[in-house]
């Protein structure tokens, strides 16, 4: 006959299991019952968190526990700071491998309409991020500008752990379709931000930049625009083109590590291992600094800021 609480070892029908959770317990009072993907939970099972948080930690199979209080805390500092609901796409690059770095914190389901990444060509994947070869490797983000940001708002975020030649040619994200750029790369040490202009004096801004590794955010908020390196609002060398008109919006897809062509043809790629990307609508400056502070409190956690 089946207990209805068993109090030592628990038979397979018990409802309530003081001893070793079993399949049918409704609550396991000791060994937490295998059904839950998140690790420990509270005393009716369910687990505690940040609801987005957890749904991206089951979506990538996430089961380091310095790993999801990372990502648990990064939601919550980002909606605390008023960014999250500004963010369209986040990439953590957490758990290691290709499977799990593609997915976005903002909506982790395995869709193209999710904006989770499609990785082309020779990436090497580990817990400290997504490394493109600088050869043929990019990320397909599935995110068209065209149809879904707005005009004059745009923020693009990368973290990058690589400390290379800040000469060379090192690209962040891009989408071109002539005569309108969304581009931003770093090259002859200075980083370019091109947010929908033509590509010459119609709205480029330039700042000097000798490292290649760092947070790097470029921002634009109307027809002004601005980079963020780690803690730093960076002026342009040339306040001439620190702002300008928007032109019409690339029809693209973006590409994370490269720049996408018509065509879907990826050109200009990047060596700069990602630990942190994000494609959102443009920030305040002081959103900008706190969201520095929370990418920064994220990759601490993970043992892996530069």
């Amino acid at each position: 006959m089946a207990n209805t609480i068993g109090w030592g070892q628990a038979a397979v029908n018990n409802t309530i299991d003081w001893g070793k959770g079993k399949t049918n317990n409704t609550i396991g009072w000791g060994t937490i019952y295998s059904s839950s993907p998140y690790g420990d939970t509270d005393l009716i099972g369910t687990p505690a968190g940040d609801a987005d948080a957890l749904a991206f930690i089951a979506a990538a199979a996430i089961t380091d526990s310095t790993q999801k209080s990372a990502i648990d805390k990064l939601v919550v500092d980002l909606k605390g700071y008023g960014i999250w609901t500004k963010m369209k796409a986040l990439y953590p690059f957490v758990g290691g491998t290709a499977s799990q770095h593609k997915f976005n914190l903002k909506n982790p389901l395995d869709t193209d309409a999710a904006f989770r990444l499609t990785f082309n060509g020779g990436w090497t994947h580990s817990s400290n991020g997504a490394l493109p070869n600088g050869t043929n490797a990019y990320a397909n983000t599935f995110l068209n500008p065209l149809t879904q940001t707005t005009a004059n708002s745009l923020s693009f975020n990368y973290y990058s752990r690589t400390n290379i030649d800040a000469n060379g040619f090192h690209v962040f994200s891009g989408a071109i379709e002539a005569p309108n750029y969304l581009q931003y790369f770093q090259n002859q040490n200075s980083i370019y931000y091109d947010t929908y202009d033509p590509q010459v004096y119609g709205g480029r801004i330039l700042v000097p930049n000798t490292k290649t590794y760092g947070n790097f955010l470029g921002n634009r908020t109307g027809n002004t625009k601005q980079i963020y390196i780690n803690s730093a609002k960076i002026l342009p060398t040339d306040p001439n083109v620190s702002s300008g008109q928007g032109g019409a919006r690339p029809n693209l897809n973006l590409y994370l590590a490269a720049m996408n062509t018509v065509g879907n043809t990826a050109i200009f790629f990047s060596g700069l291992q990602c630990a942190f990307s994000s494609i959102g609508d443009g920030l305040t400056d002081t959103q900008a600094l706190n969201y520095n502070t929370a990418i920064q409190a994220f990759q601490t956690t993970l043992g892996r800021n530069v």
